[in-house]
């Protein structure tokens, strides 16, 4: 298994789980082609083919009209900005790479959200920063950066799934909320891909400015490490002032003053 890992590339083996039949057939592969076995579009027709993998359990909610899905990444982290993606699948998009943003590791969801963006029919991603969150809210904030999203696709789709419970209909185009939307609908799980990645880098990029958060690993998210952080150095621009403990912060700072 070592000798194999090391020929085979190793986001293969972060993408797929082998079953013993499918492990034969990867095997049996590479010794005889192995100079196709370096290629995505390769990796990702096989893990079809054999079934490896099955994550989303159906490709759209209904068959009828163009399915955009859409969702968010970032809703409850104390710092950066809140990000949405929508993204409209083709009817002969096979959904077992996508899953659920949360349930992937970091390997796994830049390989994913690679495959999206050369199969989707369109995609589009959107940023609201964390002092409009702090003037609107975190639910206006995420439905702002779906419309946002929404508006920036190249083509229009008759329905919008989104994941969650709540939605402020986008003009002209009926959608439908569906709680736990993204690890059931193969284009909601794709936005939520999109969206997390697309947020990570954002968030590393804040990290280079200010390394003393640890956002290249919590990505803004209320860690013991990050909460830390902010007692000890205290706020940067790009937290959320209104978000608890950042605002227990101000206060106390408030206080002592």
């Amino acid at each position: 298994m070592v000798k194999l890992y090391m020929v085979f590339p190793d986001f293969f083996f972060q993408v797929f789980v082998q079953p013993p039949a499918a492990l034969a057939v990867v095997i049996l592969i590479i010794k005889f082609v192995p100079e196709i076995c370096h290629t995505e579009d390769f990796l990702f027709n096989l893990a079809v083919k054999i079934k490896v993998i099955s994550l989303a359990k159906q490709l759209f909610f209904q068959k009828e009209l163009v399915e955009a899905g859409c969702d968010e990444a970032g809703r409850g982290c104390l710092a950066g900005p809140v990000v949405a993606a929508a993204v409209i699948l083709p009817k002969g998009f096979h959904k077992y790479l996508v899953d659920d943003s949360k349930a992937l590791n970091h390997k796994q969801r830049l390989v994913a959200a690679k495959m999206i963006k050369k199969r989707a029919v369109a995609w589009a991603v959107s940023v609201v920063d964390n002092e409009t969150i702090d003037k609107i809210n975190i639910l206006k904030a995420s439905i702002a950066a779906m419309h946002l999203a929404i508006h920036q696709l190249t083509k229009t789709p008759g329905l919008l799934v989104i994941d969650g419970n709540y939605f402020v209909k986008y003009p002209g185009i009926s959608h439908k909320c569906i709680v736990g939307g993204d690890a059931i609908i193969a284009s909601i799980a794709a936005a939520s891909i999109i969206a997390k990645t697309y947020r990570d880098a954002l968030m590393v990029e804040m990290h280079e400015e200010y390394p003393q958060y640890g956002w290249d690993h919590n990505k803004g998210y209320g860690t013991l490490f990050h909460r830390k952080a902010i007692s000890e150095h205290g706020l940067s621009p790009y937290h959320r002032r209104t978000f608890s403990p950042v605002s227990d912060y101000i206060q106390m700072e408030i206080f002592q003053e």
